[in-house]
């Protein structure tokens, strides 16, 4: 498919898929004239693009994955580090984001006693 075609699908405009390209995140294949044509590994490609940047995961690194990915399966070994690292980011965040859940429960038992007194 080409690209308006592709940016429908995908929900993402034009503009960011021709820079996904540019920034070497995105290699569609072209027609004889030039013209990018997307399939569903480049689809399957962007979801996986889209997840790691809500996961926080930075530009740069998603270009280093990008890179490799592109290098072929000699790159799984460096690839897997990379996301076994923002694994153990989220981790962390997930245990920081509990301990506040914690906290405002503590918080909000308090304030329901004090009200339950009036």
């Amino acid at each position: 498919m080409y690209i308006k075609e592709f940016s429908a699908q995908t929900g993402l405009s034009a503009d960011t898929l021709r820079f996904y390209e540019k920034e070497g995140l995105l290699m569609p294949e072209r027609d004889g004239n030039g013209y990018r044509i997307y399939g569903a590994r480049d689809a399957d490609w962007i979801g996986f693009i889209l997840r790691l940047k809500e996961m926080g995961v930075p530009l740069a690194q998603i270009k280093e994955y990008a890179r490799l990915r592109h290098l072929g399966n000699e790159t799984i070994p460096e690839r897997f580090v990379i996301l076994q690292e923002h694994q153990k980011a989220l981790a962390e965040k997930q245990k920081i984001l509990a301990e506040h859940q914690d906290f405002l429960e503590r918080k909000l038992a308090v304030y329901r006693a004090a009200m339950n007194k009036n």
